[in-house]
């Protein structure tokens, strides 16, 4: 691992980090704080998707999952560096269109329901309200950065219990992608979008249609 570590920073790649990650969190404050009207983002079918506080829990785990995918395929990815940069460049890629967007497209939601209750759930849910503004939600991030650590991780041939942690990464997935939703974070519109991004950036960095690639498969439970 220090061998590692000092490779990566021999090759400048913690500052390209530090540099976007910067940038980006400049920008994003930027297009959060600029006094601009915003196109709500709202659809019939969100009004049936039902309000669930049990979902804070994959919702907050997505941090957890985006942080330890980095550096599992950082520092102890056997592959070389192929699927590091494969996973770098798809983040980097998803969450630059992501600015873009919101920069052009100012958009918001209003789906939040008014919270009631004292439950940790609901504890949790209130402070991720008050700390995460209702605006720039298209497309979710969430949705495009679980996606793209599914698919590099499945796809990742040297892991070990593969079956297990491919099940694991897939319903971990499928529960963050619904929580965006039933914690009325995000519309479908969102979370449709970031499904159609993630498939476009996949084609450019991986080189051939996700749905022609064996881990696609694994994602659907198909070679089981």
């Amino acid at each position: 691992m220090k061998a590692k570590l000092n490779e990566i920073i021999k090759h400048g790649h913690l500052g390209i980090i530090a540099a976007f990650f910067a940038i980006y969190m400049v920008t994003f404050s930027y297009i959060e704080n600029r006094d601009v009207h915003h196109y709500i983002v709202h659809t019939v079918l969100d009004e049936k998707i039902p309000f669930c506080e049990y979902f804070i829990i994959p919702y907050l785990l997505w941090f957890i999952f985006v942080a330890v995918t980095v550096l599992y395929f950082m520092f102890f990815n056997q592959n070389k560096w192929k699927e590091y940069y494969q996973l770098m460049i798809t983040l980097g890629i998803g969450m630059t269109l992501f600015l873009v967007i919101s920069l052009v497209f100012p958009n918001g939601q209003d789906l939040r329901p008014v919270l009631s209750g004292n439950s940790i759930f609901i504890q949790a849910v209130q402070f991720i309200y008050h700390t995460d503004t209702p605006t720039n939600v298209l497309p979710s991030i969430h949705v495009f950065n679980s996606l793209t650590c599914c698919m590099a991780i499945l796809q990742n041939k040297r892991k070990h219990f593969k079956k297990t942690t491919d099940i694991a990464v897939v319903i971990l997935t499928i529960l963050i992608i619904m929580s965006t939703m039933l914690l009325k974070q995000h519309s479908v519109v969102d979370v449709a979008l970031a499904i159609l991004m993630y498939t476009a950036c996949y084609r450019i960095v991986y080189g051939k249609e996700v749905w022609k690639q064996d881990a696609f498969c694994s994602f659907l439970f198909l070679n089981r």
